[in-house]
């Protein structure tokens, strides 16, 4: 009532203001019309102008206090609407508008389900997974259908990533195989395209609802509010899609083309709304199975994998089906009319690159929607493991939080010491893997960064055999790393290189824990520890193989080492045998390694007696040793408390010998170290004085820590000179 009287108010300033404007712009009309008017008349008019300047300025007073009070009661209405809002039973705010859209509780879990077999799948659905994180504001419980290998790839990524508010199931799809490969499927995502089929038995059967995605989806909105469009399902509508853009169920894109029954243009099953609930009360199962074996009759095969047979079943029972919008699955697939939705709709929600030439399909907008998909390829996923404020379920690692909070601050060595305890996000075989492990076979372990990214074509072409190597790279990087091992035809040809991505996250380079990555991801029974800067000499891989069998490393404790030699020189006539090494060695182009700047690291190998021992021979430990050695994979793991430059070979070499290993050095095989500029770790240790003295205390301290494991045989530690 007072916001109707107060319109009505305005109306009447407004209206006052123009009948006196009127009379006077008449009576001035008149005025001005005499010619002979005298100088009371003139007086009169001044004096009247006065009056109506004042009447005006007091209605404009009037017009603003009156507008003011009309915004007053018009928030005064609002709360009052806003305290007459109701709670529902689910927690839910319930305005009395009705258009209007309550949003999800903050601390509810919203549940996702995704189809993602091998490794190439398991590197693609980060991308769907990083954008999810970049925009949600609820935990999420994402749940896996994979084989075993995403499994591994997946589980140690998400641990690794400690993303607080958010778990992570994995369900096998081999165990329901059977369900599924009964049905002939042209499509190239084979088995796996059919197994959101099966979703309602492989879910737990107490999960009501979940997002089902694929994994060539990228989400430029919170997908909490896809969550929220749950409550738009009918009684009846069981599940929520996003019309397909194509012409594809219309069968008019070529000649002879029959596609499986659809309703209109069909639906795009690359994002759905599964209730799980009303889909098992239908038999879900029964359902589809009995549309698929009807359909089979005739079409042989799907084309389209889980979608056809979707599509089928929605033709004859339509009332399943709810149409989302397509703002939230715009489809960039082969003859696709997507436009038709993103010209209308400015607010994109997810983009589905549902071709089989992913970023490089054809579209005249392929560039804008590459641009969002590249932002979050490259984007930084450790600024992703931000905490739910309010949410039990959103809190981030406590126990990194206490371990960090026990280290003291005001420590020289602090950020030496948060190194050893930082969990770096790691991506474990990056790249398509395929090898079967042989007996006595040996894997090339190594480690490296971007800068050494040239090194791999070159060891690749000196090293048949299987090699594990774990790059520490950031999100970008790791772009351009795929870019270069996707277009070398050296790397392409072979599938026994596991690369392993670490991403960077601290300040300095954690050797040894890369160097750890590499070699926990080893599948043989021994190892050649070395480092990315080494070639190895052609056919060692097959010399290691036999030197495993003849030193009966199976049944004893002995490392065996490769003779290690670098030359200065960037363009080397490399040597093919060791009468060669001898040959260059003599000439100065080749020099036992470090020797004249360190040569206590490989002194005890005895280069002199080398050059004329035809049988292997045993070396004894000596203080600062660190050769390269072949070893059973079940050896001591470096200690990651030595990061950047100095101690990490060191340390490792100490505990071997610990251990009590025989050093077994190998007179025919060697290898060689290519120049390259210095690390920056090494130039951090040489001007740094308290790197160097950190270094030095982390040292001893490992010693004391040997002391203690291994104890009075490493005694002998304690009195090792500075390096």
């Amino acid at each position: 009532m007072l916001i109707r009287f107060y319109k009505k108010s305005l109306l009447l300033a407004l209206s006052l203001i123009a009948l006196t404007t009127v009379i006077l712009i008449a009576f001035c009309y008149k005025t001005s019309s005499v010619q002979n008017a005298s100088g009371n008349r003139e007086l009169l008019l001044e004096k009247r102008v006065e009056e109506v300047e004042k009447e005006n300025m007091i209605l404009k007073k009037q017009l603003s206090l009156s507008q003011s009070q009309v915004e007053q009661m018009k928030m005064m209405g609002s709360m009052q609407s806003d305290l007459k809002t109701n709670v529902n039973k689910s927690g839910f705010i319930s305005p009395n508008c009705p258009n209007a859209e309550p949003s999800v509780p903050k601390c509810e879990v919203i549940h996702i389900s995704i189809v993602c077999a091998g490794y190439n799948a398991s590197r693609e659905v980060v991308i769907l997974i990083k954008s999810i994180l970049f925009y949600r504001k609820n935990p999420l419980h994402i749940h896996f259908i994979s084989d075993e290998r995403a499994k591994h790839v997946l589980g140690h990524l998400f641990r690794s990533w400690d993303v607080p508010g958010l778990k992570y199931s994995f369900y096998m799809a081999e165990d329901y195989k059977a369900d599924v490969d009964w049905i002939p499927n042209r499509h190239y995502s084979g088995l796996y395209g059919l197994m959101k089929l099966v979703l309602t038995k492989v879910l737990p059967l107490d999960l009501e609802k979940t997002i089902v995605l694929d994994t060539d989806i990228t989400f430029a909105t919170d997908i909490a509010e896809l969550w929220q469009l749950f409550r738009k399902l009918g009684t009846r509508e069981a599940i929520g899609l996003v019309e397909n853009q194509s012409d594809w169920y219309l069968g008019t894109l070529w000649k002879r083309h029959k596609p499986w029954p659809a309703k209109g243009r069909g639906f795009n099953t690359g994002v759905m709304l599964f209730d799980l609930r009303k889909l098992r009360d239908l038999n879900w199962m029964q359902m589809w199975r009995l549309t698929a074996e009807k359909e089979l009759m005739n079409l042989l095969a799907t084309s389209l994998a889980d979608q056809d047979i979707i599509n089928a079943l929605i033709k004859k029972h339509d009332y399943l089906v709810h149409s989302l919008p397509c703002a939230w699955n715009v489809q960039l697939s082969d003859n696709t009319r997507s436009e038709l939705c993103y010209t209308e709709v400015n607010d994109l929600k997810a983009i589905h690159w549902n071709s089989p030439y992913k970023l490089n399909v054809k579209n005249k907008h392929v560039e804008f929607f590459r641009n969002l998909y590249l932002t979050f390829l490259e984007y930084d996923g450790n600024l992703l493991r931000r905490e739910l404020f309010g949410c039990k379920a959103g809190k981030g690692n406590s126990t990194f939080q206490e371990q960090l909070d026990n280290l003291d601050e005001e420590d020289i060595c602090y950020e030496f010491r948060r190194e050893k305890i930082l969990l770096h996000r790691s991506h474990l075989y990056y790249l398509d893997y395929n090898y079967t492990p042989e007996p006595n076979d040996v894997t090339l372990v190594a480690q490296l960064s971007i800068d050494r990214l040239q090194m791999l074509e070159s060891i690749c072409k000196h090293w048949d055999g299987p090699i594990s190597l774990a790059l520490y790279i950031s999100d970008g990087e790791a772009q351009r790393f795929l870019d270069y091992a996707l277009n070398s035809e050296t790397l392409q040809a072979r599938k026994n290189v596991g690369y392993h991505i670490v991403y960077k996250d601290g300040q300095f380079y954690p050797v040894n824990y890369l160097r750890n990555v590499a070699l926990k991801q080893v599948q043989t029974e021994y190892i050649f520890l070395t480092d990315v800067d080494f070639l190895p000499m052609k056919g060692l891989h097959a010399n290691l193989k036999k030197q495993v069998m003849n030193q009966n490393m199976e049944n004893t404790k002995k490392a065996l080492i490769v003779p290690a030699f670098e030359t200065l020189r960037y363009r080397l006539d490399f040597p093919k045998t060791k009468s060669e090494v001898i040959h260059q060695l003599n000439l100065g182009t080749l020099l036992t390694f470090r020797y004249h700047v360190w040569p206590k690291g490989h002194a005890p190998t005895n280069f002199a007696k080398w050059r004329t021992a035809i049988t292997p021979y045993t070396v004894q430990w000596e203080a600062d040793f660190e050769p390269y050695i072949v070893i059973r994979k079940d050896c001591p793991h470096y200690d990651t408390r030595f990061v950047g430059f100095g101690w990490n070979k060191v340390s490792h070499i100490m505990e071997v010998d610990a251990q009590g290993y025989e050093f077994v050095v190998l007179p025919n095989a060697f290898i060689i170290h290519m120049p390259h500029t210095p690390s920056f770790d090494i130039a951090k240790f040489r001007s740094s004085e308290n790197y160097r003295s950190c270094l030095q205390t982390l040292k001893e301290e490992f010693q004391r820590d040997l002391s203690k494991k291994y104890g009075f045989a490493a005694l002998k530690y304690m009195a090792v000179g500075n390096r």
